[in-house]
């Protein structure tokens, strides 16, 4: 897969993570909540210095889509996905890891799959990032438009498993 394919997964990668960042300084208690669950550090103002950061670096890897903003992007799922791992393994009682600043699904394998799914797009992003989005958009089927449509779809879909509209979260 060269750096133009993966385009569209990295980029819905980051503005999935620019849009939970911003959910979370909204309303960070279920974040919060899942962090307590899990005896880790979880102050309200903690939960959206984690979020603000997680909209620095979603909005600089869309605007500077590099190396640098692919490897943070990898990181910050790298680190979801073992959050959601141990969660799984660990039996850890999660009504909702507050994603995106409010309840929805249970953390599950699909959530786990999506998790390190972005993290690995994003590694493969950071190691054959073209540099310029500009060169992205340009040649073969990834140009223009339908690299933004195949982005908004991906990160439309990949938005409800995480959210899962039709499952009513325990509270």
């Amino acid at each position: 897969m060269s750096a133009p394919a993966v385009a569209a997964p990295f980029l819905a990668a980051a503005v999935l993570l620019a849009g939970a960042g911003v959910a979370k300084l909204w309303r960070p208690d279920d974040t919060a909540r899942a962090l307590r669950v899990a005896h880790l550090p979880s102050h309200r103002n903690l939960v959206r210095a984690g979020a603000l950061a997680e909209v620095v670096v979603g909005v600089a890897a869309l605007a500077f889509p590099g190396p640098v903003t692919g490897g943070l992007v990898a990181a910050a799922y790298a680190a979801f996905t073992v959050f959601v791992g141990l969660a799984l393994t660990r039996g850890w009682p999660l009504s909702s890891c507050g994603c995106f600043g409010r309840p929805d699904a249970r953390p599950g394998l699909a959530h786990l799959v999506l998790d390190a799914g972005a993290a690995a797009v994003s590694v493969w992003w950071s190691v054959g990032a073209p540099g310029r989005i500009d060169r992205a958009f340009t040649g073969g089927p990834w140009q223009g438009w339908p690299l933004a449509l195949v982005t908004v779809v991906t990160a439309g879909l990949a938005y409800l498993i995480w959210t899962n509209p039709l499952e009513r979260p325990a509270r």
